[in-house]
């Protein structure tokens, strides 16, 4: 369940670490697995520490396509409350995670580090699960 102030993890490469959700477009109560929201980025990614004299901070900078207070839209990949499949397999992970994405629908990263729900599926995010190591 995630609604307003919850805060997630970002598990793209756009430059996101921590999110927090200040708006749910599902018009619902909470967002489940699969729906998108609106979310102010809280923390940054560090790319490595090449930001010294003589370092690599353009190419830092350019790895972070978002930084601190940006507003943007993403998709909710993982979520700590259990989920009932059609099955009848009960699905928990551990933690919330979304995905940042652009507002044609498309990730602003290009790699995903950890498993996403397989939910993400039956709500057509099939570019979210090619990027996916894994989707469970």
């Amino acid at each position: 369940m995630i609604q307003l102030k919850t805060m997630l993890n970002c598990i793209d490469n756009s430059g996101a670490s921590i999110v927090e959700c200040v708006a749910n477009l599902r018009m619902k109560r909470h967002a489940k697995i699969g729906d998108r929201i609106i979310v102010v980025v809280q923390k940054q990614r560090n790319f490595g520490e090449g930001s010294g004299p003589g370092g690599s901070s353009a190419s830092t900078a350019a790895a972070n396509k978002v930084r601190r207070g940006d507003i943007r839209h993403a998709i909710v990949v993982r979520t700590a409350k259990k989920l009932q499949r059609k099955d009848g397999m009960v699905v928990r992970f551990d933690d919330n995670a979304c995905v940042l994405i652009n507002k044609a629908g498309e990730p602003i990263g290009t790699r995903l580090t950890s498993v996403v729900g397989s939910e993400l599926r039956d709500k057509q995010w099939s570019k979210i699960l090619s990027l996916a190591p894994m989707h469970i």
